[in-house]
């Protein structure tokens, strides 16, 4: 099989849901952005050349419905010749429509194409506008509707994660991602207009423009004596904390994918491959340990140890989910998550994992690791991992 070679790979900042920067922002607008951003950023390609577009989306509808990676093709201004797809694995879909681009270019099929995710939760909320569980099966198997919440306190209470544990972990996204931004280590952020409507003296609202050029979800005044303070809000008696889960987010990222022929015909320096990518199904009531299994699996396929690998992106959905995979794993917190997480970032859902992937090949380049890898849960009770390689 060929290599994929990820040439371009940004995001948009993560903003907070109903909060922040992107709330008036539409999720076709971000996407397009975003998608046109990656282009700018690819010297000599031009949209006629990309053969298809993957897009990665958990709640697909409303706003961000109707096959959002074809509309945002169109709207981006692609001709009618480049296609796309809309992608669901929930809290993998980036990941998957990466992997699934990265494929298309390994199986010969195609030999440029776009993958990327997208998640507005302001505009279409956490389950989605109407959500239906069956209901004869959900006698049966009601934990594959359990709360993601209860899902994190199940891991916690099963395998001893403790509160004090979770809050430190909270706090220590927070420092990174604080520090991170103050120094301006997210180099993979594109400044990204956002819409905000401002109330006219005549009762009006005008649709105006800004630019917003970091995630405004970091607390940098967080302290533990603070996060020991917050309620739980999942169970009574629980541990999971609005400060130890990860925040709910809007934002969109992409990456651009090509086979060696074409990277050499543009004259492009490729930032890496994705050399492997797998999946593994867990219990859907703690569905936070998937990254547990998926990255071992990823490690026996890809033929490389875990001492290999120079930095990780564990999607932070709680603290108790990623501590655990963490420790069960042995992995050293220095290499993980080392400009913060979800927690801190925020977790745009179908978008997390082709922002975790920007966020991942950044650092790569910018500390010459040869090997990345990026996991998380998923909801439903499943885990993905990918082994990315820095390329020479």
């Amino acid at each position: 099989m060929r290599d994929a070679y990820i040439v371009t790979s940004v995001r948009t900042p993560g903003c907070r849901r109903g909060k922040g920067a992107f709330k008036d922002t539409r999720p076709e607008d971000l996407l397009t952005f975003i998608m046109n951003a990656a282009m700018d950023k690819t010297p000599g390609l031009e949209k006629k050349d990309v053969d298809d577009i993957m897009i990665g989306c958990s709640f697909p509808e409303a706003e961000q419905g109707l096959n959002i990676g074809r509309l945002a093709a169109k709207i981006a201004g692609f001709p009618d010749e480049v296609s796309g797809a809309t992608v669901n694995r929930f809290c993998a879909s980036g990941l998957e429509a990466i992997a699934l681009a990265s494929m298309r270019v390994m199986s010969g099929w195609s030999d440029i194409v776009i993958g990327g995710g997208i998640e507005s939760m302001t505009f279409v909320p956490m389950g989605g506008n109407m959500p239906r569980p069956h209901p004869e099966h959900t006698r049966e198997h009601a934990d594959l509707y359990t709360s993601m919440g209860i899902t994190a306190e199940n891991v916690a209470n099963r395998y001893n994660i403790s509160r004090e544990d979770q809050d430190e972990f909270a706090y220590n996204s927070q420092m990174k991602a604080s520090k991170a931004k103050a120094e301006k280590l997210f180099t993979e952020i594109v400044p990204t207009p956002a819409s905000k409507f401002v109330l006219q003296e005549d009762g009006t609202y005008k649709n105006e423009t800004f630019l917003m050029d970091y995630d405004d979800g970091i607390r940098e005044a967080t302290t533990v004596e603070g996060l020991a303070k917050l309620r739980p809000v999942f169970a009574a008696n629980g541990s999971v904390t609005a400060g130890n889960s990860s925040q709910t987010t809007d934002g969109a990222a992409t990456s651009i994918i090509m086979s060696e022929d074409k990277v050499k015909e543009y004259g492009l320096t490729p930032i890496a491959k994705l050399k492997f990518y797998t999946t593994v199904g867990c219990n859907p009531d703690e569905m936070g340990v998937g990254p547990r299994y998926a990255i071992p699996k990823l490690m026996k396929i890809a033929g490389v140890s875990l001492d290999d690998v120079g930095l990780f992106e564990v999607n932070e959905a709680f603290a108790s989910q990623a501590l655990y995979c963490c420790r069960e794993l042995g992995l050293d917190l220095q290499k993980v998550n080392i400009h913060g997480g979800a927690i801190a970032l925020g977790h745009p859902l179908g978008c997390t994992g082709a922002k975790l992937c920007a966020t991942l090949l950044a650092n790569m380049k910018k500390h010459g690791v040869k090997y990345g890898v990026e996991s998380m849960c998923i909801g439903g009770g499943m885990g993905a991992a990918a082994l990315f390689e820095l390329c020479d």
